[in-house]
């Protein structure tokens, strides 16, 4: 049954917003500002994330549109590759949001250290080593127990867990307020100044190494939008109604993410910045005092826990729709009789989370992973709409969303997220090999989808 066309403008734009603001706005900015020399080149990653985000989101709303399935990624690439392709990004996928899960809880470690530990925040403290083990120790029990707390949770129920959901977006939703606010009350930082507007000299490929490094915490920031290739069949008009939407929503999150960067870069300082971690509540700190530094990294703290919630929420959901499919073993649509909780798919979810947590230690290391990884699954989702628009062709003209400047804007996208993964591959050594065990997961997964249909075909033969 097809769905009904609900979604109208306004609707759209809500939910492209609220694919694309998470957590990584309150962390990334210090890690694009460590990797560029200048606020031009800083403020310009910016911008080319949104224009990048704005390419990619509507070849996702064609792809969903053409294809409108309940699946999502699998139905995609099994439908436009091969099932061994789209097993082995699925797994991929579920991987890097684990490794998202991961860095975002240790966002939230380094906020709610800040309260625990107040001499963290000094520079000359943590030259020792003896203290920045501490503090590393620290923050990944915190970030463990955060884990925890929410896989606790998500087995209580549904309903409990979008409950808690509710309150924690709600937090989130004030902070970003919160960051924005500085504009009309902090005094300008002694370096923020119009002469540092422009950039340093350097050569051209030095600006593009640094524009690459920059990019890859901008694409962690900017990801979500991908997930309209879930809702193009259910759109009202959607001829007009996606490329409006999109429009509309990707104008306005570029337009808040320049306005939060430059009140971090008026209030701390680019030079202060790319030093920095927890800037929300240092920018807190500056406008409103100590106690308002405090106060609003606990804030931060609960908003980073709804990030947690979520993925907890979703992803055993499609590892569940995996297992429905056959693609898992049918242990991982196993539900809770009680709370009807799926129990293997949240466990397992859960227990990657933690690995990660315990084989990263820290939110750079698992950025770069994560993106990475998520090259992955850009390129090849965005690459199936040149084989889908041929397989569909019998759709066009009968009210599906059909992108203008076709093949330019999915070129645009995969050629910008190569870009990315090439400079992590490149910054290996500051990354901790992210790229080579990036790789090293995706061959692993193809060779396990393979040795699974290997021996349920023996099994076959022998029945």
């Amino acid at each position: 049954m097809k769905p009904a066309n609900q979604l109208r403008l306004f609707d759209l734009t809500i939910i492209m917003v609220s694919f694309v603001i998470g957590m990584g706005i309150f962390r990334t900015p210090a890690n694009v500002a460590r990797a560029v020399s200048s606020p031009f080149i800083f403020y310009s990653a910016w911008i080319a994330g949104g224009l990048i985000a704005f390419c990619g989101a509507l070849t996702y709303a064609e792809i969903g549109s053409r294809l409108p399935v309940t699946g999502g990624y699998y139905k995609i690439f099994a439908y436009a590759y091969h099932p061994s392709v789209a097993f082995a990004v699925n797994c991929i996928i579920l991987v890097s949001n684990a490794a998202s899960l991961a860095a975002v809880a240790l966002v939230g470690a380094e906020y709610i250290t800040g309260i625990l530990m107040p001499e963290s925040q000094n520079a000359q403290w943590l030259l020792n080593p003896t203290h920045a083990e501490r503090l590393q120790t620290l923050q990944l029990v915190i970030a463990i127990v955060a884990i925890l707390i929410f896989y606790g949770v998500n087995l209580l129920g549904l309903k409990m867990s979008a409950r808690t959901q509710n309150v924690l977006t709600t937090i989130k939703v004030i902070m970003v307020i919160c960051l924005i606010s500085p504009l009309f009350f902090a005094d300008a930082a002694p370096s923020a100044t119009l002469a540092s507007l422009t950039h340093h000299s350097q050569s051209f490929s030095e600006y593009l190494k640094a524009f690459g490094i920059g990019l890859v915490a901008v694409s962690f920031t900017y990801g979500g939008y991908q997930q309209t290739i879930n809702v193009g069949g259910e759109v009202h008009n959607p001829q007009k109604t996606i490329p409006r939407a999109i429009f509309l929503g990707i104008s306005l999150i570029i337009i808040l993410y320049f306005l939060i960067n430059y009140a971090y870069v008026r209030v701390i300082g680019f030079e202060q910045l790319k030093t920095s971690k927890n800037i929300a509540a240092i920018m807190a700190s500056k406008v409103f005092g100590i106690n308002a530094e405090r106060i609003l990294s606990g804030l931060l703290f609960l908003s980073v826990l709804g990030y947690v919630n979520v993925l907890l929420l979703s992803n055993p959901r499609v590892m569940a729709a995996m297992s429905e499919d056959h693609i898992l073993p049918a242990a991982f649509k196993k539900r809770s009789v009680k709370t009807e909780a799926l129990t293997t798919s949240l466990s397992v979810f859960s227990a990657m989370c933690i690995l990660i947590v315990f084989w990263a230690k820290q939110f750079d290391t698992i950025l770069s992973f994560t993106i990475f990884l998520d090259c992955f699954g850009m390129v090849f989702s965005a690459g199936s709409i040149f084989i889908i628009r041929k397989k569909t062709a019998h759709l066009d003209n009968t009210g599906i969303f059909k992108m203008k400047l076709y093949p330019l804007l999915p070129i645009i996208f995969i050629a910008a997220y190569s870009f990315v993964g090439i400079s992590i591959a490149a910054d290996y050594k500051n990354n901790n090999y992210a790229a080579l065990t990036g790789l090293g997961a995706l061959a692993a997964f193809i060779g396990l989808y393979f040795l699974a249909k290997s021996i349920g075909s023996k099994k076959e033969i022998k029945a």
